[in-house]
């Protein structure tokens, strides 16, 4: 048939059909695949391109707007500066700190410096009295809750008093001004948690921990308190500094209600939603406050887009212009009286992007663009060319007990996903989140670039998505209702024509490696390769570990760890859950482990115990299974090692390249090499043809 004929006639059954096509729901998911595929192809960048580090550590808008205190990276060393927002020439303030967060005082005058161990105030208008504010941690458990809001200069802190054998133990809130002279707020026998101050200053509302309940109370003149609200079985209650003019207390919270929104508590006790998301899917993220007020303006969320929400007329206006600017971004942004801070992400865009607006002009101009860090070397790099980047798409599916469920999937630009090997990425947790619009840890990124379709499911128990999301797993974290929500999600994809079906792999951490095994015990049909990095093979038995360590203390934040899990239906108390678990773990499974299997752990790993690892490496040892295993003995849970980072993304290229078929790895260099010969513990067939069971 003659091209101009065939042409013709699909012209005319374009005609023929287009009303019905008018009237067709339009297939977004669908669209955007298809625009992928009209992108031009990317060229294949070097691994350690995808594992940059941003020059900026930390960034902090003054109050009256006219001034961004930043932390830079430069040779190793972390410095502090001041860059003027009339354009003028920044100048550093320290030329070395390791402080990991600042903020400004009240009254802009001063610069808090938060590292690991203390507060620092650093003052920023010339005044002299740079001072130490207070220690952190500790027996006294002693922790930052935010600078003053209205205070000129002062911080707010909680601490412990620790019991005595005369004495019980206390809990305390304190301002601390910035020479470190401390006056207490209030003093409790039960943990506190936040406290909010009316107009004046006086404290008004302070919440505590009420055996496995979050209890908010109106604190009177005399210092009495009286119970307004309780937040029981994990309702979330967050509250605001500053109560509004009327005196009323401002919170976050999802009492009465599924996602979690900003409301205002009557005198009554009940609530009223002044914010919850438009799009009907995430809870508030974060809210940005006046500086002058502490009153919200903007409320953030991010389900499967990133959207922010202006609470009065102006920010509406000013933000409407900003987004038409920056459109499709994910924006974070820090008030001031003359300008905003906005950081700009994308998952395009390696690091984020600084921006200084007028909101009332809508001028705006880029700040702190720094070239990035090599994660090893620390050497200036460039950021990857966001026209070669893969785009993160929101997916959603329906469970098979009905349950709708999304999640975000990236495809390598320019190719037809429908014959591409496909990697499920799990999120860890299980109480996290992939988030829509951020570029990430660069791994799904780096598997784009090499052709592998990347599928990253928010299961369920995943956060941030409304209290039935998050509560829905009923503990069913063995093979169960949990893991059936990935599968069912990949299955979902595949029937989409995304991925080959015949070349699917697991990757994931922490309970994402725990995922992983499942996987590969489990679905070994649909699986047909897993890297697990600091895995739990029985997940029951690693929270109980879990809660005889401090790491409890971190994950459960102020309800008991125990109480915590129970609400979330993991009691760890419950013989029958904990039997449960074990009965559908990998490790009670482990004869059916039948495909290439990677683990990586540590040796100082508090949430993930090695000598789990270490039994289930040995019992798939004792079975003849072919697997590999390294073990950092220096390494914790998260293993911030740059050179880690860097080995982990080679042996994931590596194990999917020999079982899935995508693009071989780059040979390591001599220092990875070394590392992952050091960290090697069990050799698999998979290893053999790399030489890392070699010395180097």
């Amino acid at each position: 048939m003659y091209p101009f004929v065939r042409s013709l006639l699909a012209l005319c059954a374009l005609l023929l059909v287009r009303p019905a096509l008018a009237h067709a729901p339009v297939d977004t998911f669908q669209a955007a695949v298809a625009h992928e595929r009209a992108r031009a192809p990317a060229p294949t960048f070097p691994r350690a391109a995808f594992l940059l580090r941003p020059a900026v550590a930390a960034a902090a808008l003054s109050p009256d707007g006219n001034q961004v205190a930043y932390l830079r990276e430069q040779a190793g060393r972390r410095s502090l500066w001041l860059l003027p927002a009339d354009g003028a020439q920044a100048r550093r303030v320290l030329g070395s700190t390791d402080a990991r967060a600042i903020a400004w005082s009240h009254d802009g005058r001063w610069l808090v410096l938060e590292s690991g161990r203390q507060l620092f105030a650093v003052a920023a208008a010339g005044q002299g009295g740079s001072h130490l504010v207070a220690t952190l941690g500790g027996r006294e458990q002693r922790e930052l809750i935010g600078i003053d809001p209205l205070q000129p200069a002062a911080v707010l802190l909680r601490e412990r008093v620790p019991a005595m054998p005369d004495a019980p133990e206390r809990w305390r809130v304190l301002r601390a001004d910035m020479q470190g002279r401390r006056t207490l707020l209030h003093e409790d026998a039960h943990r506190l948690v936040e406290v909010a101050f009316d107009r004046s200053g006086r404290l008004a509302f302070l919440e505590r921990v009420e055996g496995a309940t979050l209890a908010i109370h109106r604190v009177d003149a005399q210092g009495r308190l009286h119970p307004v609200l309780r937040c029981k079985q994990l309702h979330r209650c967050s509250l605001l500094p500053v109560t509004d003019a009327q005196g009323r207390l401002l919170l976050l919270s999802d009492v009465d209600a599924d996602l979690e929104g900003l409301r205002r508590l009557r005198p009554d006790g009940t609530l009223d939603t002044l914010a919850i998301d438009p799009r009907g899917e995430a809870d508030v993220d974060a809210l940005a406050l006046d500086p002058a007020e502490g009153m919200p303006r903007i409320a953030s969320y991010r389900g499967t887009v990133a959207a922010n929400q202006g609470l009065d007329a102006a920010t509406r206006r000013a933000l409407a212009g900003l987004e038409a600017r920056l459109p499709g971004r994910d924006l974070d942004i820090a008030l001031g009286k003359t300008h905003w801070l906005v950081s700009e992400q994308a998952s395009t865009l390696q690091g984020a992007r600084w921006h200084l607006v007028d909101p009332r002009s809508g001028a705006s101009r880029e700040i702190l663009d720094f070239p990035p860090l090599g994660d090893r070397d620390g050497r200036p790099a460039q950021w990857l060319p966001e026209a070669a980047m893969a785009r993160k798409l929101p997916f959603d599916w329906s469970a098979s007990d009905g349950m709708r469920l999304h999640g975000f999937v990236w495809l390598p630009p320019g190719v037809d996903p429908a014959h591409l090997p496909l990697v499920v990425l799990a999120h860890g947790g299980p109480w996290s989140a992939a988030r829509p619009d951020q570029f990430g840890n660069g791994y799904s990124q780096a598997l784009a670039n090499r052709g592998y379709v990347v599928f990253e499911p928010n299961f369920r128990a995943s956060n941030g998505l409304g209290r039935h999301y998050l509560m829905s797993a009923q503990g069913d974290f063995g093979h169960g209702r949990v893991q059936q929500d990935i599968v069912e999600g990949t299955r979902a994809l595949l029937a989409r024509g995304i991925g080959d079906a015949e070349r699917v792999g697991i990757a994931g951490a922490s309970f994402g490696g725990y995922t992983t095994l499942l996987g590969v015990t489990f679905q070994p049909d649909l699986f047909k390769v897993g890297v697990a990095v600091v895995p739990p093979p029985d997940f029951g038995w690693d929270i109980r570990w879990i809660g005889r360590t401090t790491e409890a203390l971190s994950l459960s934040r102020y309800i008991p760890f125990d109480e915590w899990l129970a609400m979330l239906s993991v009691d760890p108390r419950d013989a029958a859950t904990m039997a449960r678990l074990h009965d559908q773990s990998p490790l009670a499974h482990a004869k059916r482990m039948d495909r290439p299997l990677l683990i990586f752990a540590g040796g100082e790993d508090r949430r993930v115990a090695l000598r789990g690892v270490l039994g289930y490496a040995a019992r798939l040892k004792a079975l003849g299974k072919d697997f590999s295993l390294f073990v950092d003995p220096r390494a914790d849970h998260h293993n911030d090692k740059p050179v880690a980072h860097e080995a982990y993304l080679y042996l994931l290229e590596w194990m999917l390249h020999r079982h899935l078929g995508g693009l071989a790895p780059a040979a390591p260099d001599a220092t990875v090499r070394a590392y992952l010969v050091r960290s090697l513990r069990v050799a698999g067939s998979d290893l053999h043809a790399t030489g890392l069971t070699h010395s180097p």
